[in-house]
């Protein structure tokens, strides 16, 4: 599953509910490559995304994981959550 764009309030509800139909259908990556605007609605949304993954016995990874989201990650203290999705957050620390 590719994320491009702005990631923010508002427009997340949409994201979250399109990446978990993506999830129910098999996607096990997710790049965030493309994310050129962020807010910590988007770490909500990947943490959602986990939960959804994890409550199906799914793994779920993500790749290009933009700096200003691993500093939010930081922030709230769930970058641990993320480091098993994303091996390159560990090495941030």
């Amino acid at each position: 599953m590719i994320v491009s764009g702005a990631v923010t309030l508002d427009g997340v509800e949409a994201l979250l509910e399109q990446g978990r139909a993506q999830i129910l259908a098999g996607a096990r990556v997710v790049d965030l490559a493309g994310v050129t605007e962020l807010d910590s609605s988007a770490l909500a949304m990947l943490l959602a995304w986990l939960r959804e993954a994890r409550s199906r016995n799914r793994e779920l990874a993500f790749t290009g994981f933009p700096e200003g989201l691993t500093a939010i990650a930081r922030l709230y203290g769930v970058d641990g959550l993320l480091a098993a999705a994303q091996p390159d957050l560990s090495t941030h620390h």
